[in-house]
C-alpha cells in the first residue's frame, strides 16, 4: 500500500495523504504528484520498458523507461530516482534536474524527466517485479506501437514532442 500525500491546485501540500490505487477518491482541489522519466540515448532512441501483466492499469503494455506516483514525504526529484531505481535498477542523481514539462491531468500533476543516458541494458535490473522487459526504440516505433495497442496509449504528438524537447529547457529554440 503506496501512501501519497495530496496537493492544492498551486501544488501546495494540503497536509492530507491518501491511498494510491483504487481507493483514491480526490475531492475538490486535491491531486496527486506523479512522475515520468524518459531516457534517450545517442542514436535518438528511448529507452522503454514493457508492465507485467499483473499490473492492473496497462498490464503487458510497453510504456516510458520508468514512472509512478510519489510518496509521502518524497519530492518529485526524490520519487523520480526512487522509481528509475525500483524499475529498472538505475541510480540518478535528480538533485540538480528539473522537469522538462508538467502536465496536468485530472486530479494530479506530471513531471516528466528528459535524460540522455547510453544505458547498457544487460546492467538494468527489474528490482520491484513491475518490469518484464526493456529496449531501444525509436521515436517512429514507440509511435508504431501505440498505434499497434502495445504501448500506453499516449497522445502521439505529445511522444513526438518528447523527442524534440530532450534537447531543450524552455519552449524558445537558442
Amino acid at each position: 500500500m503506496e501512501i501519497i500525500d495530496l496537493y492544492a491546485d498551486e501544488r501546495i501540500s494540503t497536509g492530507k495523504t491518501s491511498e494510491r490505487g483504487e481507493n483514491f477518491r480526490p475531492q475538490n482541489n486535491e491531486n496527486m504528484q506523479v512522475v515520468h522519466i524518459c531516457i534517450f540515448n545517442k542514436n535518438n532512441e528511448m529507452l522503454i520498458q514493457k508492465r507485467r501483466m499483473h499490473k492492473k492499469q496497462f498490464g503487458g503494455y510497453w510504456d516510458f523507461s520508468a514512472g509512478g506516483c510519489s510518496q509521502t514525504g518524497e519530492t518529485s526529484r526524490q520519487a523520480a530516482a526512487r522509481e528509475l531505481f525500483e524499475e529498472i535498477g538505475l541510480n540518478y542523481d535528480f538533485s540538480n534536474v528539473r522537469p522538462h514539462l508538467t502536465m496536468n491531468f485530472n486530479h494530479g500533476f506530471d513531471d516528466y524527466y528528459l535524460l540522455k543516458l547510453d544505458v547498457d541494458l544487460n546492467t538494468l535490473k527489474f528490482v520491484d517485479g513491475e518490469v518484464e522487459d526493456v529496449k531501444w526504440a525509436s521515436k517512429d516505433e514507440l509511435l508504431k506501437m501505440i498505434e499497434m495497442d502495445q504501448f500506453v496509449p499516449f497522445v502521439s504528438s505529445f511522444v513526438e514532442s518528447l523527442f524534440e524537447l530532450k534537447e531543450m529547457h524552455g519552449a524558445i529554440r537558442e
